[in-house]
């Protein structure tokens, strides 16, 4: 079996102190030159096991002042659900009322947009076909915590009133009921979930630490026709969010 990279066995040594109340939430680290001379590494092996635990929400660095031991946080629960789709009001909402919070969000649309080789390949359409893209900043408390880009075929919605999904009568309702509006049947979505870090703009959109966890759901719903109708990245930050999947069970 490989060795273990020194960073992470250092990362492990400072989790299990955490743990284990040597420090405390508040506490100030030693010094990156004190842990390393304690256990046997150099300086930028600590540097890095410490933005492992930043990234992870263990620690917090403090501009000009050193790394802490980061307050506990309560994670806001974001649901997965098609149920939840049904719904007259956001799901989105439903799941921080849920947890005391107000859950809000802040989107800017453009139409007529074309698509990139990947976005295309998702919707069935051609290279450079053109969409209407909605990037949306959802927030808890006014405070942001999850990230998302939709991506919707504009020959599907032009001409109609869900053209723009934060626009007219249905703004805000959602793909399944907009989709309704307009005589297309949602039938199912396909969500691929998998962690990576977060690139600059998502941290510091998100007011996280730069390459922090995040979970990167790709999403696409499909009509009862098997047609896509949208897709969207969703970035879901690991220390601010907890990723709750609901799945029928047809009874």
């Amino acid at each position: 079996m490989p060795e273990q990279p020194p960073y992470l066995r250092i990362a492990d040594v400072l989790r299990r102190r955490v743990a284990e109340h040597e420090w405390t939430p508040g506490d100030r680290l030693p010094s990156r030159a004190q842990i390393g001379q304690e256990c046997g590494v150099g300086e930028n092996v600590v540097r890095r096991a410490q933005e492992l635990l930043i990234s992870q929400g263990v620690l917090e660095g403090r501009a000009g002042s050193g790394t802490y031991v980061a307050e506990p946080r309560r994670r806001v629960r974001v649901v997965r659900s098609s149920a939840r789709e049904q719904r007259d009001d956001s799901p989105f909402r439903a799941d921080m009322q849920a947890v005391g919070r107000h859950g809000d969000w802040e989107s800017r649309t453009e139409a007529k947009i074309s698509a990139p080789a990947e976005i295309a390949a998702r919707l069935g359409l051609a290279e450079g076909d053109l969409c209407v893209r909605t990037v949306y900043e959802f927030l808890a408390d006014g405070m942001p915590v999850q990230l998302s880009t939709s991506w919707e075929p504009y020959d599907l919605t032009a001409g109609t009133l869900v053209v723009l999904p934060e626009g007219g009568p249905h703004a805000g309702a959602g793909v399944v009921n907009r989709m309704a509006a307009i005589g297309i049947t949602v039938s199912h979505a396909v969500e691929q979930p998998e962690p990576r870090q977060a690139t600059t703009d998502e941290a510091s959109l998100l007011g996280i630490q730069k390459a922090a966890l995040v979970t990167h759901i790709r999403r696409t719903y499909y009509s009862d026709q098997g047609r896509p109708v949208e897709t969207a990245d969703i970035v879901v930050p690991a220390a601010l969010c907890e990723i709750v999947y609901e799945i029928p069970t047809g009874r």
